[in-house]
């Protein structure tokens, strides 16, 4: 609810700037906040609502950004006509307010403190003593630093290949479809299929990371439309997967500081990656290096996945629940509750 209110606090700022600095202050510092606020917390208490479907509720979750990302582009165009760009963000602000009353409508699974994980600090001292979730954190930081790229510099690369600007934005938006679909139906594989959702996870990753070094390769539009519909659809397949893996790791007691912490470094990916494919560009003259460069992190950070536990285990690791409990409280060296070790 927090998150809702300086969101749309900072659009409201916004629409009163005169200064790129004042933008910079008022959607990049306030409204950004906001939605670091409202997106982590949101996550991390769909992971403690849901145990045997949690991927699949993840996924529906977040086909909410798939479908906004595609509608939201031509309202704002919409709005920005009828409106003008002051108009248009005091709008917006007032649409960023509802997330106040979504706040409002989720339930805290807990309000009690678990004496199994301790209070935030303890949990946070465990987390950074915890070689598998520091081991995800930089897979997860190498993936992001390449996953972004095509929706930066995919357009710019269609037009290098004297692509015009309309052709070349509709095969973004196919990617953007079939990214919407790849959540979904990743999802529903990763509560189907026997085994850690890892595994998936790494197979996604890969298809991702192969997908976007090809892209230099291809020059006839039919191989470039395959190519952008198997990178939206293995990328956003795995997203949902990428949240689901982490209350396996560090079980749901820790979710919330455990996903706060782990998007935070992750970000740090997401923040290099596309100033580094533009250096690539202006070095070389073209997208070649970029894509390149952008599918060797994402296998990178496919490689480490391979490193996490139970990774060629046979069974999930969902389904050992009481035992999951004794090994977060031997992590954290911390008497063990008698109570609590039955399924809920």
């Amino acid at each position: 609810m927090t998150g809702g209110i300086l969101a749309a606090l900072g659009m409201l700022l916004a629409s009163f700037a005169t200064s790129l600095t004042h933008l910079y202050l008022s959607i990049g510092l306030l409204s950004g906040s906001g939605w670091a606020l409202t997106f982590a917390p949101t996550l991390a208490c769909l992971s403690c609502y849901f145990s045997r479907r949690r991927s699949l509720a993840t996924a529906l979750a977040l086909t909410g950004v798939g479908l906004s990302s595609f509608a939201f582009a031509p309202l704002f165009q919409w709005l920005l006509s009828h409106y003008a760009w002051r108009g248009s963000l005091l709008l917006v602000s007032a649409l960023s307010l509802h997330l106040v009353a979504c706040g409002a409508l989720l339930r805290p699974p807990s309000l009690a403190e678990d004496p199994a994980v301790g209070g935030p600090r303890a949990q946070l001292t465990s987390l950074l003593h915890h070689g598998p979730f520091l081991r995800y954190t930089v897979a997860l930081t190498l993936i992001n630093t390449g996953y972004f790229i095509p929706y930066l510099h995919l357009v710019a690369h269609l037009q290098d290949l004297n692509w015009d600007p309309l052709p070349a934005a509709f095969l973004l938006s196919v990617a953007a479809i079939s990214d919407l679909v790849g959540r979904v139906v990743s999802g529903w594989l990763g509560d189907a299929v026997p085994g850690p959702v890892t595994r998936l996870l790494m197979l996604w990753t890969t298809l991702t990371g192969v997908s976007l070094a090809l892209f230099p390769v291809a020059r006839a539009p039919t191989a470039l439309v395959a190519l952008a519909v198997a990178y939206g659809f293995t990328s956003g397949a795995l997203a949902p997967l990428a949240f689901s893996v982490l209350p396996e790791l560090i079980g749901t007691k820790r979710i919330y500081c455990g996903l706060g912490l782990l998007q935070m470094i992750e970000s740090i990916g997401g923040l290099l990656g596309p100033p580094l494919s533009g250096y690539l560009r202006d070095v070389t003259g073209n997208y070649t290096a970029s894509f390149v460069v952008a599918g060797a992190f994402l296998l990178s950070g496919s490689g480490i996945l391979l490193t996490l536990p139970h990774f060629f285990s046979c069974f999930s690791t969902t389904t050992s629940r009481p035992q999951d409990l004794v090994t977060e409280a031997l992590d954290i060296k911390v008497p063990l509750p008698k109570e609590g070790l039955e399924e809920d």
